[in-house]
């Protein structure tokens, strides 16, 4: 037995040493960054230690608070939207009984395109003179829009591409979880008369709880670090109306070349997901526990 759990550990060794080395070692550069300012003086950094401006410094940015609040819209909305949806699709795709693996393809078709070509599909179909939208709206009797140019809509655009985009995953592990719920409790919840909705009320969704609070602390991970829709569809405009913190981060870090100050707003974003780990975990316990 003992020499059963030194190969265990002797075996998982190498992981570890990877884990950290990619991990944590880049973190606590990242956390020491955070406490300087670099200047390159003939090719070579120079760290100066400048103490906790760098962090008080962030809570004064407009661009930095602009981003977070749009970045907690941009996340709180689009990942409850997605698992709605996610969710419809998944029970309409279980009672299927004919067709199913056409189905599965279809809706898992967005998540398999690359970013790129999102930002450039939807970006032509927004456009304002020739885009697939407006077109539409005219074609309806409706006056077009400047969906990505007007401030008031401009989020509201790319929450859509976004919802778009990562619906199918939600849809593919609620679907993946819905799969694998015992069919003998709803056999017997049909003997004793329940209805449909009954038995989604009071079976399906207690026994998909801890199901849908992975897909949905996962989804919102992803979602606050979001990037490559901003950069590619509006560049964080018009004004700061789509702002999010990913990109000011890149504002910061790359085209000011403010690698001290950038690194500061990593730790705080860092340190948010972190805490919605950590309270997401606790609900789950709890739910367990209970």
């Amino acid at each position: 037995m003992k020499n059963d759990t030194f190969w265990r550990y002797t075996t998982l060794m190498p992981a570890v040493l990877l884990f950290v080395a990619l991990t944590v070692v880049p973190m606590v550069n990242l956390f020491v960054l955070s406490f300087h300012h670099v200047e390159w003086i003939e090719r070579i950094a120079i760290w100066k230690s400048v103490g906790w401006s760098n962090y008080t410094a962030a809570f004064e940015d407009n661009l930095f608070r602009a981003g977070a609040f749009n970045t907690v819209v941009f996340a709180v909305v689009a990942v409850t939207v997605q698992m709605v949806l996610g969710f419809i699709l998944a029970l309409l795709t279980i009672g299927v009984t004919r067709g199913r693996t056409f189905y599965r393809t279809v809706f898992l078709l967005p998540i398999l395109v690359p970013g790129i070509i999102i930002g450039a599909i939807w970006k032509l179909m927004y456009s304002y003179d020739f885009g697939v939208i407006n077109k539409t709206a005219i074609f309806l009797g409706m006056s077009p829009q400047d969906w990505l140019g007007n401030p008031n809509l401009a989020l509201a655009s790319v929450i859509v591409v976004d919802i778009w985009h990562w619906t199918p995953f939600c849809f593919l592990l609620l679907l993946a979880a819905l799969e694998s719920l015992p069919q003998d409790i709803y056999e017997a919840a049909r003997i004793d008369g329940s209805s449909p909705w009954q038995a989604l009320r009071f079976i399906t969704l207690p026994l998909m709880l801890p199901a849908i609070i992975v897909t949905f602390v996962f989804r919102m991970i992803l979602a606050l670090k979001v990037f490559d829709e901003v950069y590619l569809l509006t560049g964080g405009g018009p004004g700061t109306s789509t702002e999010v913190v990913s990109f000011t981060i890149y504002r910061r870090f790359f085209t000011e070349d403010r690698p001290g100050y950038g690194a500061a707003i990593s730790i705080i974003t860092f340190a948010a997901v972190a805490i919605l780990i950590f309270v997401a975990g606790r609900i789950s316990r709890r739910r367990k526990a209970s």
